[in-house]
């Protein structure tokens, strides 16, 4: 089956979106898949990481994929591809059959003069389906591109220019956009079980460009990144769905001569955003390292990364412990568990939640297209001088290990289930959150 794009894109570049990690991972962890090279030859790879130890499955084809080609892995091991051949966006699911890969076509999607971007949106919740983002210079589409019944399907359009993407629930019906209208960007929310019915997530104030980066279903913890607190110049900030506290932008996560890049959230920690270690992909003059970060504890531990790592690929343990796939000659797949230091014990008596500022602004009333909210000014109970030096990562912090899949390293010990569960996403619009 071959569907069309309405808007073609005029060779309009996405700056927005975040360059692709080395290895794409489900919801789950489950599985995993890259695009693997041999001899000068790209083919894609099933990782399988449910187990006791790692594997991988080549599935070649009878000639070698494009380099740029986007694979990603479906719950039930199947590889889903999608491959760009004259102008359509053909996709096809891949699967061992004995020595060879079996593949089943699902369809394509034609793009008018072959100019319009389409790319896959990150893997969804529960890996059955899997959809994918067309963009065009006035309008995006949201395509279900597998686990639908009659090929690729049209679910939603959208005025605007559209990157990111991040599932906010565990059904995989609401998804957040950010949307480019009016020469700024926001966030939106984008119901595929409603027709595509669109409303406002994020709004710092009405000149700031604002897109969400991250976020956790159990906690509520968002990870954003904005220009609010410094026009032009953007930031990493944290919020929490349903709280009437304002977005924080702390200075720890501004590193100098680096990017910065949150690529996990730990789960679990239902009702303590605060507590919930954030993995940072850092990217300096020296290579690629592991950062991460507590909310709660303001300073950032930077980590190695293990030899061969599928650079901004990984995922957290409820327990807290990191793991993050490599792949190097004597293990072509391997996953490295991180251990980071345990967080620090808040004082006897003191209040759960986000740590007071040093001068707290009173939270805004809720923002609103006629009255937006605007920022006040940011602030950090220890700023960190963003001139400093970066972080030597080679220099292992006490108390964090890296453990290869299958050693007998013990993760720290799970913090206390709680049963109250965060606000639900319609009770609790993050046109609350301001900056601080």
């Amino acid at each position: 089956m071959t569907a069309c794009v309405i808007e073609a894109s005029a060779g309009h570049e996405d700056e927005d979106v975040i360059a692709p990690s080395g290895c794409t991972l489900t919801a789950d962890g489950a599985y995993g898949a890259r695009l693997a090279s041999a001899g000068g030859s790209w083919f894609p790879e099933r990782w399988t990481l449910d187990g006791p130890e790692p594997y991988a499955v080549p599935l070649p084809r009878n000639q070698p994929e494009e380099p740029g080609t986007e694979v990603q892995p479906m719950a039930d091991g199947r590889v889903l591809i999608h491959r760009v051949v004259a102008g359509r966006h053909a996709f096809s699911l891949l699967y061992p059959t004995g020595p060879g890969t079996g593949e089943l076509p699902l369809g394509a999607v034609e793009c008018p003069d072959g100019t319009a971007r389409l790319r896959l949106l990150p893997p969804a919740p529960g890996g059955e389906r899997a959809y994918a983002l067309a963009v065009g210079p006035r309008a995006t589409s949201v395509w279900l591109v597998a686990g639908g019944a009659f090929g690729p399907e049209r679910l939603a359009e959208l005025p605007g220019r559209c990157s990111g993407g991040v599932w906010l629930d565990r059904s995989g019906r609401l998804l957040a956009l950010d949307r480019e209208t009016g020469g700024h960007t926001k966030s939106v929310v984008v119901d595929l079980e409603a027709g595509g019915e669109v409303s406002p997530l994020l709004q710092i104030a009405a000149e700031s460009d604002d897109r969400l980066l991250l976020a956790d279903h159990d906690s509520g913890l968002l990870i954003v990144r904005s220009d609010a607190p410094s026009p032009g110049q953007y930031r990493l900030g944290w919020g929490v769905l349903g709280s009437s506290l304002p977005v924080r932008f702390p200075e720890c996560l501004r590193v100098r001569d680096c990017s910065v890049t949150p690529f996990a959230i730990q789960p679990g920690q239902v009702l303590t955003p605060e507590s919930c270690a954030v993995a940072l992909r850092v990217d300096g003059p020296t290579g690629s390292w592991v950062g991460v970060w507590r909310p709660a504890e303001r300073r950032v531990h930077h980590l190695r990364a293990p030899e061969g790592w599928l650079a901004g690929a990984g995922l957290w343990t409820p327990e807290g412990v990191l793991r993050l796939p490599y792949a190097t000659e004597a293990v072509p797949c391997g996953v490295a568990q991180v251990s980071p230091p345990p967080a620090a014990a808040p004082d006897p008596g003191a209040a759960t939640g986000p740590l007071p500022e040093r001068e707290p602004a009173a939270p805004a009333t809720p923002a609103t297209p006629a009255t937006p909210a605007t920022p006040a000014a940011e602030h950090s109970a220890q700023p960190a001088d963003p001139s400093a030096q970066p972080a030597d990562p080679s220099a292992q912090p006490a108390g964090s290990s890296i453990q290869p899949a299958g050693s007998s390293a013990r993760p720290a010990e799970p913090p206390a289930p709680s049963a109250a569960r965060p606000v639900p996403l319609q009770d609790a619009p993050l046109g609350r959150l301001v900056t601080n």
